[in-house]
């Protein structure tokens, strides 16, 4: 298993950016390719990004192409999430995950973290 614990969230004026971490520990960290949803009120969770176990692919959500960057730091066990430009839409929840073979091929982390909170005001 491995265990993940979000940081960084916070509450940013619309425009403005914010890095947020997901430091993992338990099982070998490099073993698991990572990724980024988040859950605003009333939604489901959604997908926003991931990268495989290199870090040489990415993938992100349409509605945040252009303005997210997802990066990993291999020997610290961490995951990043660099948010620019931000809206009052990105307000939400947002949960570092961890995909196994199979969930990244499925679409389905295998594990969770317990989220940080993202407000963006307008």
């Amino acid at each position: 298993q491995v265990q993940l614990v979000e940081s960084g969230g916070g509450l940013v004026q619309a425009g403005g950016s914010l890095r947020l971490s997901c430091a993992a520990s338990g099982r070998t960290f490099s073993k698991y390719a990572m990724g980024w949803f988040r859950q605003a009120p009333g939604k489901e969770r959604e997908f926003v990004a991931r990268l495989t176990w290199g870090g040489g692919t990415t993938n992100y959500a349409d509605s945040v192409k252009g303005r997210f960057t997802i990066s990993r730091h291999i020997v610290k066990n961490m995951m990043y999430l660099q948010m620019d430009s931000l809206k009052p839409e990105d307000t939400a929840i947002y949960y570092c995950a961890a995909y196994t073979l199979t969930g990244w091929n499925t679409g389905r982390p295998d594990y969770w973290g317990q989220g940080t909170q993202v407000t963006v005001s307008s």
